[in-house]
């Protein structure tokens, strides 16, 4: 049996009819960037977040550098984020001037630790990004209560986490505003490539959508230099359709995810662990696993597609290598150890019976 890493095209199968007449419709009315399409899109899912506005972009990278900018952070300024993450979380502090500062993670959460944070801050210290890692919420009561105690800005990186939960309450609501990414594989992805900022702050709204948009209030009507980063009409009404059956399919990856956790209980394996008070998305569910490498190459053997997304800690890349690894000991290990199971909506338990078959035969 094959058992794939991801399958989007049984998603698009499910909700073909709908997917097919909202693109038809946008196509027949002639307008593909920004319009109408693309602001229903923005107030349904700041409806869904629980904020007053979303700010759609072109991706999710983007919205963290638009955001950073609408902040007014740049150069002399640090802003701490995790060891581990997507180089974007990183990559985007230094593309405004300023400087990223990393904090190791938390071993049983892949988050970012709050109290290395504090360890973290300095004088020029403006601004902290927890990324809500592989669908799993931060520790953002702590991160909110250093934020205060600082004065420190929160952007939250959103961007593997739709739907996610902290005590109840969304992520992308705790921070002075928060970023997503609809790349098409995220657990709301569009066709393409596209990102969205919330926020509640009026004028960091109006900031982030004339950054989006040149600096243009309206037309050749231009307030500020920024940058062309809109979202398309195309891809606003895919993700319109696709809000619909979110927390439909977020209901699957967890009880999914809850199923790997029974199955694969008892083997030499760190597996994912469900705290009462996150509400976990699951974008990735990762198991830690000495000799991830070897494992990785047996299971695609034996019909199991598995991923590595993050072989290695920020601060181990070139771009960041003024910085010791060894100093983040945390998020060094769990790079080395890593390993992503298939996990989506429409995988089958049969197909999980056979993911977990060959990690028992194997382990």
């Amino acid at each position: 049996m094959h058992v794939p890493f991801v399958e989007l095209k049984s998603q698009y199968q499910l909700i073909k009819s709908e997917i097919d007449e909202a693109m038809a419709n946008v196509i027949a009315e002639g307008h593909y960037v920004g319009g109408a399409v693309v602001s229903r899109f923005e107030s349904d899912f700041a409806k869904y977040v629980g904020v007053n506005y979303c700010i759609s972009c072109g991706n999710g990278t983007d919205a963290l550098e638009i955001a950073l900018q609408a902040l007014e952070i740049g150069s002399g300024d640090e802003v701490i984020v995790p060891a581990m993450s997507w180089i974007s979380t990183a990559e985007v502090v230094s593309t405004v001037g300023a400087k990223p500062i990393f904090a190791d993670i938390l071993p049983d959460c892949y988050t970012i630790d709050p109290t290395d944070i504090v360890q973290k801050i300095t004088a020029k210290t403006k601004a902290i990004i927890p990324v809500h890692f592989y669908g799993r919420p931060a520790q953002m009561d702590e991160i909110t209560d250093v934020a205060k105690n600082h004065n420190l800005k929160i952007v939250e990186d959103c961007a593997q986490a739709h739907g996610a939960k902290y005590n109840g309450k969304s992520v992308g609501t705790f921070g002075d505003l928060g970023t997503f990414s609809f790349y098409p594989s995220k657990n709301l992805g569009a066709f393409g490539d596209a990102g969205g900022i919330v926020t509640n702050d009026d004028s960091l709204a109006k900031s982030c959508r004339l950054i989006g948009n040149h600096g243009q209030e309206q037309k050749h009507h231009h307030l500020r230099e920024g940058r062309n980063s809109r979202m398309d009409a195309l891809q606003a009404a895919v993700l319109q359709v696709k809000l619909k059956y979110l927390e439909e399919w977020t209901a699957a990856r967890t009880s999914k995810a809850k199923y790997y956790n029974e199955q694969l209980a008892g083997l030499p394996v760190e597996l994912p662990v469900l705290a009462e008070h996150h509400r976990h998305v699951f974008h990735v569910y990762a198991i830690q696993v000495n000799d991830r490498d070897q494992l990785k190459r047996k299971l695609a053997e034996r019909g199991v597609d598995t991923q590595i997304h993050n072989p290695l800690s920020l601060p181990e890349l070139l771009p960041y290598q003024q910085f010791d690894a060894n100093d983040f000991p945390v998020a060094k290990a769990m790079a080395a150890k890593t390993l992503s199971l298939p996990i989506y909506p429409e995988i089958t338990q049969k197909q999980q019976d056979h993911v977990v078959a060959m990690l028992k035969e194997l382990l």
